[in-house]
């Protein structure tokens, strides 16, 4: 069975913290936590039709991704902000957040076995 190609680049995050693994545990842990949250209130913002805090969830989380190197997922939470910010394309809302959801599972499993 294929594997999915790695997700996760963690040379900003090494760069950040000046190599010390302690530190890149404790952020990767952060991160974790983050994104499981984030997925969580994104459905839940988008169920209530809250879409303008919505594009505000999703530039917050695009800090978090770009720390992890997810740099083609930080792009698509830019455009997806602004879209939900002006309420465009709602129905597509929901399959945006189970992709965001699908790839932070992708790279929680990578950062866990990383951080083993």
């Amino acid at each position: 069975m294929n594997k999915n190609p790695q997700i996760v680049n963690l040379t900003y995050l090494e760069d950040m913290s000046g190599g010390n693994k302690e530190v890149m545990k404790e952020m990767i842990n952060i991160f974790i936590s983050q994104v499981l949250e984030f997925a969580k209130e994104m459905k839940d913002l988008n169920n209530r039709q809250e879409y303008f805090k919505l594009g505000n969830l999703a530039h917050k989380a695009k800090s978090s991704i770009s720390i992890m190197g997810m740099e083609n997922l930080a792009k698509e939470l830019k455009e997806f902000e602004l879209r939900a910010k002006k309420e465009k394309g709602i129905d597509k809302y929901e399959e945006f957040i189970n992709h965001f959801k699908q790839l932070c599972d992708q790279a929680i499993n990578e950062l866990k076995e990383i951080n083993k």
